[in-house]
């Protein structure tokens, strides 16, 4: 069924997920491709690209990681994708697997890549719980409309202001989940990437959700605060998981040589502003200097690192 891009009765999302939510709905929508990477941990890896994509570029969307977690009771969605079409496919996904109730669909922060297929999940009968960082709903808030504008603007993809859905569960702190013999403890950080990032562990296999606390691959996104973050990738390390699955990027039991990788970046961004505002450069000629340097390895480069490098500018030029 095409996505139309006008108001329909019911919305889009609850026209698809009328039928994903149904096992002989799976069939009508393509499901996601999932990989299982540890007993009940199943895990989509989305594509290395820029959200929200073009129609054209094969995977318009699909950038982000998403996954669910089977527990003897019920399952645990794990961010739900860049759209609400993605979230119906990866709703329709979790249905080849199993019937169990969807009991939690925990959001990892903010961004939209990660969010916007919660609608999907949304319409299930009985509704899940939806949960994320205390901090996720204002955010969400302040940034929902830039988000269906992106999406209606790019994919032609009308998305209601209903069709975005905000946490009921809010994480302060640490807490845990129960899915039926499976417990997951949940990390609500400082502020890191973003302001709301929330990390999951699923204590049976010992596998962390760092959602985009970790970037493999992709270059790192600073949306937060960079010194916060660096000190927030020590307290994922003291977690000391079998393996993580990062926000973009491959799920890895090599995490410590990943979080080492990123850390570099990281530490080379706050080290080369550093330096140019002690030079007394402004924020122009610091970002000009630094553009082709500490780089090599990651992808998306010219999306991101200027960005980089002037949020890390504005936050270090008045440390003390």
């Amino acid at each position: 069924m095409p996505l139309l891009a006008r108001p329909l009765r019911c919305t889009i999302v609850a026209c698809l997920l009328a039928w994903a939510s149904a096992a002989t709905a799976a069939a009508d929508i393509a499901p996601l491709p999932v990989a299982e990477i540890a007993p009940g941990v199943h895990v989509h890896g989305g594509h290395t690209a820029t959200w929200p994509g073009t129609r054209a570029d094969g995977h318009a969307s699909d950038v982000a990681n998403t996954g669910f977690i089977v527990g003897a009771r019920c399952v645990a969605v794990i961010d739900t994708g860049g759209s609400p079409a993605l979230g119906a496919r990866l709703l329709a996904a979790l249905r080849r697997v199993t019937a169990l109730p969807v009991c939690y669909v925990i959001n990892t922060h903010v961004h939209p890549d990660h969010t916007l297929g919660n609608a999907a999940f949304a319409a299930l009968e009985p509704r899940p719980r939806f949960v994320g960082h205390a901090h996720l709903a204002a955010s969400l808030a302040a940034r929902a409309p830039f988000y269906r504008e992106a999406l209606a603007r790019e994919l032609g993809v009308a998305v209601g202001a209903s069709d975005i859905v905000f946490p009921d569960l809010a994480v302060t702190g640490r807490s845990t989940l129960e899915l039926g013999g499976r417990r997951l403890v949940l990390h609500a950080w400082p502020t890191a990437h973003t302001d709301n990032d929330l990390s999951v562990l699923d204590e049976s296999s010992a596998t962390l959700f760092a959602g985009d606390l970790l970037f493999i691959g992709h270059l790192p996104v600073i949306d937060g605060r960079l010194l916060g973050w660096l000190g927030v990738m020590d307290g994922l390390a003291a977690l000391r998981p079998t393996r993580i699955v990062p926000g973009h990027g491959a799920p890895t039991a090599d995490w410590e040589a990943a979080l080492a990788t990123q850390r570099a970046y990281l530490e080379g961004v706050r080290d080369g502003i550093r330096a140019a505002i002690a030079d007394g450069r402004t924020i122009a000629t610091a970002v000009e200097g630094l553009a082709d340097t500490g780089t090599d390895g990651w992808l998306l480069v010219e999306d991101y690192h200027r960005r980089n490098l002037t949020a890390a500018y504005a936050e270090l030029e008045w440390e003390d």
